[in-house]
C-alpha cells in the first residue's frame, strides 16, 4: 500500500474540513423546492432546484434539510405569516449553511426563511397568470354566458364529504317557496397537489352532459390559503373561461378572491351564498311574472272597460240607423213580392201553354209508334206459331223411330228367333267366368224356362 494514499473516509473529511472553512457563515439564497418529505422525527427533506429563466430549463439541483428542533419554529411562522403551507413548487428565499457529512454528501442546512419573497412571488405568479388570461382574450367569456332565469339542474363540482357541499344542498332543498331542483355531484379532491388534476377531471365528466345542466357550481368550505392554491391556477382557470355553461364559485373564503373567481361568471362567497343566489334569482323570477300577471290583468280590465263603454256609444248610435234601414229593406222586399207574385203567375201561364202544345205533339207520336209497334206484335205472333208446329212435328217423329228401336230391341222379340237367356241368382249370366260347378243357374225361352245345375265348365 502506498504511503500517500488515503481513505475515503479520510477524503470526505478533508472536502468537509475545506468547504467549512470556504463558507463558515450562512448565505441568503433563492430556489424553487421540487420535493418535500417530513418524516416520523419531525426532521423536512428537500430538494432545491433553479431554473434558467429564458429556457425554463433545469440548470442547478441540491439536497437540503431543516432538521426537527427548527422546523417546529420555521414552518408554522411561514404558514401563519404567507396563508400557506410550504410546498412543492413554491420559490422561497431561505438562509443556509453549507453541510458536508462523510456518509451522505453534500447537502444545505436550512436556518431561515423569507415569508416576504415567497408572498411577492406567489402576487407575481398570480398577476402573471391574470394577465396571460387577458392577453389570450378569454378572461371574460363565462361571464358572457347568458345566466338561466330558473337554473334548477345543477352539476356540482365538490368533496363528497365537505360540510360546504352539505350546506348548499341544505339550502336549496329546505327552501320555502318550495321549489325542486335536480343536482348532481361530481366529486373531486378540493385541496392539495392532486386538487387541479381531480377538478378539470370533474369538468371533463360534466362536459359530457352540458346541454342538460342549467349551471355548474364550484364549491368547498372554508380553508387556509394553502388549502385554496389550486384555485388560482392558469389551466384551471382556462377550464372555466372555456366551459360552455355558467360557473358559479363558492370556494368558502373571504378575503382575496382567488383566480378562479375572477373568470367564473359569478363569485359568492361561500356555498351556502351560491344557494342563496340561486332562489334569490328564482324568487326575482316568480316575482317579475307576478307582476307582469297584475299589469297584464289591469290592462286586460281596462281595455275590456274602454271597449264596452265604446259599445254603448255605438249602440245609441247604432239602433236608429239599424231601423231606418230595416225599414228601406222591408219595402224592397214587399216591392219585390208584388213583381215577383206577377211574374209567377205570367210565367205559369206561358208554361201552361208550353205543355199543351207538348202534350199535343207527344199523344200523335205515342198513336204512331203504337200502330208501328202493334202490326209488328201480329207478324211475331204468326211467326212463332209456326215454329211451335215444326218443333212439335220434328219430336213426334223423333218418337217414332225410339219406338220402333224399343219394339226391335226387346228381349221378348229376341227370345221368340230361338235365342234364350241364362240367369243365376236372376242376374243374366254373360260369361262363363261367372259359373262354377254344382251352381244353380235357369234358361229363360220365349214360352218358358229351364232349371238346372252346371256339372261341368267347358271354357275355350
Amino acid at each position: 500500500m502506498d504511503s500517500n494514499s488515503i481513505t475515503l473516509y479520510e477524503l470526505n473529511q478533508q472536502i468537509k474540513d475545506v468547504l467549512l472553512d470556504a463558507f463558515p457563515l450562512t448565505y441568503w439564497l433563492v430556489a424553487e423546492i421540487s420535493d418535500l418529505r417530513i418524516n416520523r422525527s419531525g426532521h423536512c427533506y428537500l430538494e432545491l432546484i433553479e431554473k434558467d429563466s429564458s429556457s425554463d430549463e433545469l440548470i442547478a439541483k441540491s439536497r437540503a434539510n431543516i432538521w426537527a428542533s427548527t422546523c417546529r419554529i420555521l414552518l408554522p411562522y411561514f404558514e401563519m405569516t404567507t396563508g400557506k403551507e410550504l410546498s412543492v413548487g413554491m420559490k422561497v428565499m431561505i438562509s443556509v449553511s453549507v453541510e458536508y457529512h462523510e456518509l451522505y454528501g453534500y447537502s444545505l442546512n436550512i436556518k431561515d426563511i423569507d415569508p416576504a419573497y415567497t408572498m411577492g412571488d406567489l402576487e407575481r405568479r398570480k398577476k402573471e397568470i391574470i394577465a396571460r388570461l387577458e392577453s389570450d382574450g378569454i378572461i371574460e367569456m363565462n361571464k358572457e354566458l347568458p345566466l338561466p332565469e330558473i337554473p334548477q339542474r345543477i352539476a356540482i363540482i365538490s368533496s363528497e364529504t365537505a360540510a360546504g357541499y352539505e350546506d348548499f344542498i341544505q339550502q336549496l332543498q329546505n327552501n320555502k317557496s318550495g321549489i325542486k331542483f335536480y343536482t348532481k355531484l361530481f366529486p373531486a379532491v378540493m385541496q392539495g397537489v392532486n386538487a387541479e388534476k381531480s377538478i378539470m377531471q370533474a369538468f371533463d365528466r360534466i362536459f359530457e352532459y352540458e346541454s342538460f345542466f342549467d349551471v355548474l357550481v364550484l364549491i368547498r368550505g372554508g380553508g387556509s390559503k394553502s388549502d385554496l392554491s389550486c384555485f388560482d391556477s392558469y389551466e384551471l382557470s382556462y377550464y372555466i373561461t372555456q366551459f360552455p355553461i355558467p360557473v358559479l364559485t363558492g370556494i368558502g373564503h373571504e378575503r382575496d378572491d382567488s383566480i378562479v373567481d375572477m373568470v367564473a361568471h359569478t363569485n359568492l362567497k361561500t356555498p351556502t351564498a351560491v344557494a342563496e343566489f340561486i332562489l334569490d334569482r328564482i324568487s326575482d323570477f316568480e316575482n317579475r311574472l307576478y307582476n307582469f300577471e297584475l299589469d297584464f290583468s289591469s290592462i286586460v280590465k281596462e281595455t275590456i272597460d274602454t271597449e264596452n263603454s265604446r259599445l254603448d256609444q255605438f249602440a245609441v248610435l247604432f239602433s236608429p240607423m239599424v231601423n231606418n234601414v230595416l225599414n228601406k229593406e222591408r219595402l224592397k222586399l214587399q216591392m219585390l213580392g208584388v213583381e215577383f207574385k206577377s211574374s209567377a203567375a205570367n210565367f205559369i201561364s206561358l208554361r201552361k201553354l208550353n205543355l199543351h202544345d207538348i202534350a199535343g205533339k207527344y199523344k200523335h207520336v205515342i198513336n204512331q209508334q203504337f200502330t208501328l209497334h202493334h202490326h209488328d206484335l201480329i207478324l211475331y205472333k204468326t211467326r212463332m206459331s209456326n215454329i211451335r208446329k215444326q218443333f212439335m212435328q220434328n219430336k213426334l217423329y223423333e218418337l217414332e223411330i225410339l219406338e220402333k228401336t224399343n219394339s226391335l230391341l226387346d228381349p221378348e222379340r229376341i227370345l221368340k228367333r230361338g235365342y234364350s237367356l241364362m240367369l243365376k241368382e236372376g242376374k243374366i249370366v254373360k260369361s262363363v267366368k261367372e259359373l262354377k260347378p254344382h251352381d244353380m243357374i235357369v234358361n229363360k225361352l220365349s214360352d218358358g224356362q229351364v232349371e238346372g245345375r252346371v256339372e261341368r265348365i267347358k271354357k275355350k
